[in-house]
């Protein structure tokens, strides 16, 4: 971009969440600059498991998981991991992390999370035809598996509380109506809950590039740079890049697992961590794979990616510095080779992603609390694209000024 060239609003970042701001923003009536230092879905939106993940309202702090913290330092290569190199860097998002767990926090982030997923999945169903985006849905549900009555009565809460926020399920209590929707599975799997509602994008990566296409033939403009600070002035707020400094009228900071290093540089702190996702993709799908599937016993799921499908998930709080340990991806792959008969595990292409983890699994929408052109958008943990097209919609409605769908008082800036 020129120098004297300055846009009215900058997004920083090019994830799902960025670009579909972006959009929003545009289709809002602002002029918007995106910027982003390796380009659209180069990082963590590229290797998701392409999950719209509308039925997912609880919290990862649910009432009683502290006691299950010994765990996570014991087995580095369990569902949820804390790796010991890493403990005591994360502590403190531990204990907020345990108070978010409270019964009083985990019903308000309940109901929180729930009217965000509420608002997403509407603002997806008004993106979808605004951006000729059919074509890269799939519309086939997903089943949640669970091995055992026992495993199965323990999920009745959880689906007791999707009820009351009006999420449409089918309870399965046999191998046989567990068949009849994903015909294939081992015989551990005796019970399920099918949601008909949820969706996937036949490709992360896909999707974001489409939404950037549109961004971009509607006079959106996108850069690569390399943000390296925010700065205040008499004048307003600067982005700082290896180019030089842009001055918008305003900024919003969409930078996923980065995005507190930027907050820092205008005073703003966050007790942001980071879940580290793992995956493997397969370019063919030697399972013949009718829904998305979720593993619940064993955090991971099985999505189909393009003509293949990918195997992936688990929670590893393992902060941006220390290497990827792939034994992980390895783990689950091994899994679905057990879990589904006939499936090929040779082949894969290893992933790992950053998520953006704040303790009480909500993210940051709002205003700066010290810099009032500065919005913030992140936070989304392991929902970034679940999130991303009502996260977008509320941002264009603080830019604008107007009022929000639902309620931000949740998601504020300042609530920790």
């Amino acid at each position: 971009m020129a120098q004297n060239a300055q846009p009215e609003i900058v997004v920083i970042g090019a994830g799902v969440i960025g670009v579909t701001t972006a959009l929003a923003l545009q289709s809002g009536g602002h002029q918007v600059c995106l910027l982003d230092r390796s380009g659209v879905a180069a990082e963590t939106s590229r290797g998701n498991a392409g999950a719209f993940a509308y039925t997912d309202i609880e919290p990862l702090a649910t009432p009683g998981i502290m006691r299950k913290a010994p765990k996570w330092l014991l087995d580095p290569l369990g569902p949820l991991s804390v790796p010991p190199a890493y403990a005591l860097n994360i502590a403190p998002w531990m204990l907020r992390f345990w108070r978010a767990s409270w019964p009083d926090r985990y019903a308000a982030a309940v109901e929180a999370q729930a009217n965000m997923m509420k608002l997403s999945r509407a603002a997806l169903e008004r993106l979808i035809p605004s951006v000729s985006g059919e074509a890269l849905i799939r519309r086939e549900g997903q089943l949640q598996l669970y091995e055992g009555d026992r495993q199965f009565r323990a999920s009745l809460p959880a689906w007791e509380k999707r009820r009351d926020h009006g999420i449409a399920f089918q309870l399965l209590e046999s191998p046989a109506a567990i068949a009849d929707i994903q015909p294939g599975l081992h015989s551990r799997f005796t019970h399920a809950g099918f949601t008909p509602d949820w969706m996937n994008t036949v490709d992360p990566e896909r999707w974001t590039k489409h939404l950037a296409h549109a961004f971009v033939a509607r006079g959106g403009q996108i850069e690569t740079a390399n943000v390296q600070a925010l700065q205040t002035t008499e004048t307003g707020t600067g982005v700082v890049t290896e180019r030089g400094v842009l001055h918008p009228l305003q900024i919003v900071v969409c930078a996923g697992a980065w995005s507190h290093h930027l907050a820092r540089t205008i005073g703003d702190h966050f007790p942001l961590e980071t879940e580290r996702g793992y995956n493997t993709t397969f370019p063919t799908a030697s399972f013949d794979l009718r829904t998305h599937l979720t593993f619940s016993g064993h955090g991971f799921v099985v999505s189909k990616i393009g003509e293949g499908l990918r195997v992936g998930g688990a929670v590893e709080l393992g902060g941006l510095k220390l290497p990827p340990n792939f034994k992980r991806a390895e783990t689950l792959v091994q899994k679905a080779a057990q879990f589904l008969p006939g499936f090929d595990p040779e082949g894969g292409t290893q992933w790992m992603g950053f998520r953006p983890s704040l303790p009480d699994s909500l993210p940051v929408i709002g205003r700066s609390p010290k810099v009032k052109d500065v919005i913030y958008a992140f936070g989304h943990n392991h929902l970034g694209l679940t999130q991303s097209a009502g996260t977008a919609e509320l941002v264009n409605a603080i830019a604008s000024r107007q009022d929000p769908e639902i309620p931000l008082r949740p998601y504020r800036a300042n609530r920790f």
